[in-house]
């Protein structure tokens, strides 16, 4: 994979565990030459991430609504690229078409909206990029265990459960992302 969006709160949230993973996950794409596409904030794991595959000589291109980039001190000044979008909706698409695949990282609402769109349009046929749960410390243990629960009840077809990719291990998400293989080809 030459780059992976990687979706994640714009806040840290609790745990240091979190932040250790986001500053983990940057070290290991600038090292592995894997360039990282986000959402171009400087704050929570997202300015975690983006400054940690910075410092170590890699490629960070954030992708910016208008509206959030009027606030200035919100961008990672030292960006490879900043791409403006109109909206959140424009932001999902750049970073899609920017992309080789999609990791989710802990974060909120927004980041569950991106990885679920990204998720439903491959179960469309609109893409057939591998997308990815990055664990640490249980933070998606409930939601997989949910999602094999709606497969159970009839709600999600097992070829769509089973592409759903996670792993609280950096190296073996991205061996599972490198060899993924879309169910319906």
């Amino acid at each position: 994979m030459r780059r992976v969006a990687v979706f994640c709160g714009s806040k840290s949230g609790f745990s240091p565990a979190f932040e250790d993973l986001a500053q983990r996950l940057g070290a290991y794409f600038a090292i592995n030459k894997i360039g990282l596409v986000y959402g171009g904030a400087n704050t929570g794991l997202m300015g975690t991430l983006a400054s940690s595959i910075l410092s170590h000589g890699g490629e960070a291109i954030g992708v910016m609504p208008v509206s959030l980039e009027k606030k200035k001190d919100f961008i990672h000044t030292g960006l490879t690229k900043l791409v403006e979008v109109k909206d959140l909706q424009e932001r999902k698409t750049q970073m899609a078409a920017l992309s080789d695949g999609f990791i989710a990282m802990p974060g909120g609402t927004g980041t569950l909206d991106e990885i679920f769109e990204m998720i439903t349009l491959s179960q469309m046929g609109q893409h057939r990029k591998p997308c990815a749960f990055l664990d640490v410390d249980g933070f998606y243990a409930s939601l997989i265990t949910f999602l094999a629960e709606v497969r159970d009840k009839g709600f999600l077809h097992t070829d769509y459960f089973d592409m759903l990719l996670h792993s609280s291990n950096i190296e073996e998400l991205i061996s599972q992302m490198n060899g993924f293989k879309h169910p319906h080809k």
